[in-house]
This record gives structure tokens, C-alpha cells and sequence, in this order.
């Protein structure tokens, strides 16, 4: 079977010696772009130092980017690690969700909300 990240269809939007980005092709929200390692890996935790350093980078300049063109009112970045995370693509990546004032009723807990009901405190 063929990993759709080591063969990207989507335009490729930022990258590195170690990572590239996309924006992802289910977006939940306008700019959400994917981070991914170039090397295959299952997940972050898989990656070298090195790899995961030019994720992170990568992971930034694209907030930078989407600063300037969408100028979203946050950030969430996310990663889902293994199946039970919610894993879908067995392959590193990171989530860059930009995030607009009154996009959700109510944002307090951000990622807490994983889990449904737990993100309440």
C-alpha cells in the first residue's frame, strides 16, 4: 500500500531539507495545513531529533504565513499519535489549525476537547 505522504498529490506550501507542508485536504478550518516529515516514520516519536527540529520549524514559519495571508486570531497545533489518538495517515505529521474569533461558541479548553466532556473545568 502506498503512503499518500510520501507521494503528495496536494501543492506542496513550505518545506525543508527534513519536512514539507501542505494544507490539508479536509480542513476544519480556512489554512489548515499539514506538517510532515519527509522520511517516512509512523509518528513524531519515531522521528530524529534533527527530523522533529525541522517539523517544528516548519511548524512555525507556516504560522508566519498564515499570520500575514488569513490573520486568524490563534492557532491550534495537533498531533495524533497511534490509532487510538485518531490516527488515520500512519505517517509523522503535525496539524496547523488557525483559529478565528467565534469559530465555536466556546473555546476555553481547546485540545482538552479530544475527549468529549473532559475539556470542562
Amino acid at each position: 500500500m502506498t503512503c499518500i505522504f510520501c507521494k503528495p498529490d496536494g501543492v506542496v506550501v513550505g518545506e525543508n531539507e527534513l519536512a514539507y507542508s501542505i494544507r490539508d485536504a479536509f480542513p476544519v478550518s480556512p489554512g489548515h495545513t499539514l506538517v510532515i516529515s519527509r522520511r517516512h516514520a509512523t509518528t513524531i516519536f519515531d522521528l530524529s531529533a534533527e527530523e522533529c527540529q525541522a517539523c517544528f520549524e516548519l511548524v512555525r514559519s507556516v504560522t508566519v504565513e498564515l499570520r500575514a495571508q488569513l490573520k486568524p486570531d490563534g492557532f491550534n497545533i495537533g498531533v495524533n499519535c497511534c490509532r487510538a489518538s485518531g490516527q488515520t495517515v500512519m505517517h509523522a505529521h503535525i496539524h496547523v489549525i488557525p483559529r478565528f474569533a467565534g469559530d465555536v461558541a466556546n473555546p476555553r479548553g481547546g485540545v482538552r476537547h479530544v475527549i468529549s466532556d473532559k475539556g470542562k473545568y
